[in-house]
C-alpha cells in the first residue's frame, strides 16, 4: 500500500524527498532560458512545451535520481514552482491518489 496524502501533506518538500512530481505537469516555454532542442516539443498550438516521454515523465528528467539534467537552463515556470507551495503540496498529493 502507497503513502497516504496525509503523511505527504505534513512531510516539508525536499530534493531527497519530493519525487520530482510536477516534472509530470505540461511547461510551457515562454521565454528563452536556453533549453536545449532535444527537450523541446511542439503542442498542437505551434507552442513550444518541455517534452514528455512515453513515461509521461519530462525528457530532462534524470529517472535515477530525479534531479533535472538541465537545471541552469529550465524554462521560466520550472523556475517559478516554488517547492513546497501549495501547487506543489497538491501536485504531491495528487501523485500519491495515482500510486495507491
Amino acid at each position: 500500500m502507497g503513502a497516504n496524502i496525509e503523511d505527504v501533506l505534513k512531510t516539508e518538500a525536499s530534493c531527497s524527498n519530493c519525487q520530482a512530481c510536477c516534472c509530470r505537469l505540461e511547461v510551457m516555454i515562454l521565454t528563452d532560458t536556453g533549453v536545449p532542442d532535444v527537450h523541446i516539443s511542439l503542442d498542437e498550438w505551434g507552442g513550444e512545451t518541455m517534452l514528455r516521454l512515453d513515461d509521461g515523465w519530462c525528457s530532462a528528467l534524470d529517472r535515477d535520481t530525479f534531479m533535472c539534467t538541465i537545471y541552469e537552463n529550465r524554462p521560466l515556470i520550472c523556475r517559478e514552482f516554488e517547492m513546497g507551495s501549495y501547487e506543489c503540496s497538491n501536485e504531491r498529493a495528487l501523485h500519491v491518489l495515482a500510486s495507491c
